[in-house]
């Protein structure tokens, strides 16, 4: 199934977005499009937008703290051509890097449930399916791991999330994992900016490009 900007399948994520657009009448409020290289050898799979991030502009972490250290890594390893991500209208381009969520939708408290996620896996399917042979994902934590273990059909005890781990997925894709650049994360270095490039450096020397 192809993205579908007016999707409604969670009751309780439509419900909260049409109160967070009465709140704030200037964010985007729907679900959020994927962002990048449409044939890209790295996807990368975050949670879910934020509620002033992209819930706001309308582009994958974008205006909120989480992408701060996203984008600066892009930048640095050849994969977006500014390292920072203010607007869909700031002229950033990524390379050879697509980026999108586990939910498209925003979700109270930052906590999708199961049911969500599953109700939106056919997105990521889709997203998956399209990707050249010898692509890279990179799940920025669980909830993104577990979301393309469901997309795969693999069993979560075969494939256990750690950040840097690497999984060879059932069609030959490469699974990175990586702890989520959130601020708690980050702020509590649990996530340290050295941590996140290292993993990248992983994937950049194993990317054909």
């Amino acid at each position: 199934m192809e993205y579908n900007i007016n999707c409604k399948k969670c009751s309780r994520l439509n419900n909260f977005l049409i109160q967070t657009k009465k709140r704030y009448p200037s964010y985007f409020c729907k679900p959020i499009p994927s962002f990048g290289d449409k044939n890209p050898a790295l996807l990368i799979v975050g949670l879910a937008p934020g509620m002033h991030g992209a819930n706001n502009t309308g582009r994958p972490f974008t205006g909120d703290y989480a992408g701060l250290l996203l984008y600066k890594t892009l930048f640095k390893f050849g994969l977006a051509s500014k390292s920072t991500s203010v607007s869909p209208n700031d002229g950033l381009i990524l390379k050879n890097c697509r980026i999108t969520n586990a939910v498209k939708c925003l979700p109270p408290e930052n906590k999708p449930t199961l049911n969500e996620v599953k109700n939106c896996n056919s997105f990521l399917k889709n997203e998956v399916s399209n990707l050249p042979n010898n692509s890279i994902v990179l799940a920025l934590g669980m909830v993104a791991h577990n979301a393309l273990l469901i997309t795969f059909g693999c069993q979560k005890n075969k494939y256990k999330f750690s950040h840097s781990g690497r999984h060879i997925l059932p069609n030959g894709l490469i699974l990175y994992n990586s702890y989520h650049c959130s601020r708690y994360n980050t702020q509590t270095k649990r996530l340290t900016e050295k941590m996140f490039q290292d993993v990248f450096l992983l994937i950049k020397n194993e990317m054909e490009i």
